[in-house]
């Protein structure tokens, strides 16, 4: 199975009275999605289950891709590795799954597939990180094919 762990991209500090749900991608911040999207949907299989967090942010970043997903509130804000592997389906999932959502969730879920003693792992703004579930010698591994941000594209 293809796990892909997207952050969202730069979003707007909270102003006065905003929630942090409802914070918004900043200019920087669309085009780091729009790089984003357009490199994926080179990449991504048909196919490929796209799940996001249903924080504004993470919507926006995810409408980039111009592909069907659809909000959780499993993958809000402070979610658990184990919550968001569980709606994947890792490590046995038919298919990819995109995952669109926040720190310090994501960077914990990297580190615990790649059996890190590290529990946070940084994931930067806008990032993509490709991993794969596969058996050799009868043990199961975690392999990461890819890791990309939006400013080397």
């Amino acid at each position: 199975m293809d796990l892909i762990l997207w952050r969202h991209a730069e979003a707007q500090e909270p102003d006065e009275g905003m929630g942090d749900l409802e914070r918004a991608l900043t200019r920087r911040g669309q085009q780091q999605a729009s790089r984003m999207a357009a490199w994926l949907d080179r990449q991504l299989p048909e196919g490929t289950r796209i799940l996001a967090s249903p924080a504004v942010r993470t919507v926006q970043t995810a409408r980039a891709l111009q592909r069907k997903f659809k909000p959780h509130d499993e993958l809000l804000p402070g979610a658990a590795p184990e919550a968001l592997l569980r709606l994947a389906g890792w490590p046995d999932a038919k298919g990819p799954v995109l995952v669109v959502g926040h720190q310090p969730t994501l960077g914990r879920t990297i580190a615990q597939l790649l059996g890190m003693s590290e529990p946070d792992l940084a994931v930067k703004k806008g990032a993509v990180w490709w991993l794969r579930s596969r058996e050799r010698g009868g043990a199961a591994q975690t392999v990461v094919v890819t890791v990309q941000t939006a400013e080397l594209l």
